[in-house]
């Protein structure tokens, strides 16, 4: 049975594009959801036939209605996975407590080290050699869920933001689409921090 797969985004969608390249029997890009309404991957998405919406924090009364909303959006689409792909939005437990496992998100950083929105700045001003990426389940926190995989990305002598962070998608894209695949077919047992994939 193919898994059905909510990707939510809020940039460019490089990671979305390397999920819907890879859609295959497995899993299946059933919409794709922003938080902003000029968001390149809606593009994407829209480009591939998947269905698309937009639901900007803006447009409800508070935080806690966002989530409520979000939470009933995707869950019309009836996910088995729900896929954080450059999303830029913390979740709140109204959203959390109607797919509890059931969200991942995937970080340019090697976690528990650089969480928050600006890991690859961080990981070069610390001047770390090794730096990469992470797909971890989603919990309340900013980056801190259960990891599921990482991948190393060494730190080159006159890398920038930029340059590293190029280097870093690729791997991410790579680690992603692993991911979603082995959680299509399969499922995940968490005990403590620990994941195990069964």
């Amino acid at each position: 049975m193919t898994a059905r797969v909510v990707v939510l985004v809020s940039g460019t969608g490089t990671l979305l594009q390397a999920l819907l390249d890879a859609s295959d029997h497995d899993f299946d890009i059933v919409a794709v959801i922003s938080d902003q309404p000029d968001a390149l991957a809606l593009e994407r998405a829209q480009g591939a036939g998947v269905a698309t919406a937009v639901l900007a924090p803006s447009s409800c009364a508070s935080r806690d209605d966002w989530d409520l909303a979000l939470a009933d959006l995707v869950g019309a689409h009836n996910p088995d996975l729900i896929v954080c792909a450059g999303f830029m939005r913390v979740l709140g437990p109204g959203f959390l407590s109607e797919f509890p496992d059931r969200i991942i998100n995937s970080h340019p950083a090697l976690l528990p080290s650089f969480p928050g929105a600006h890991g690859v700045r961080d990981a070069i001003a610390y001047g770390v050699g090794v730096t990469g990426c992470t797909v971890h389940v989603v919990d309340g926190g900013v980056d801190t869920g259960p990891i599921l995989a990482q991948r190393a990305v060494e730190v080159l002598q006159g890398d920038d933001e930029s340059s590293l962070h190029e280097r870093i998608k690729v791997e991410e894209r790579l680690l992603l689409v692993d991911i979603v695949r082995r959680l299509s077919v399969g499922g995940i047992r968490i005990t403590g921090r620990r994941v195990t994939f069964t």
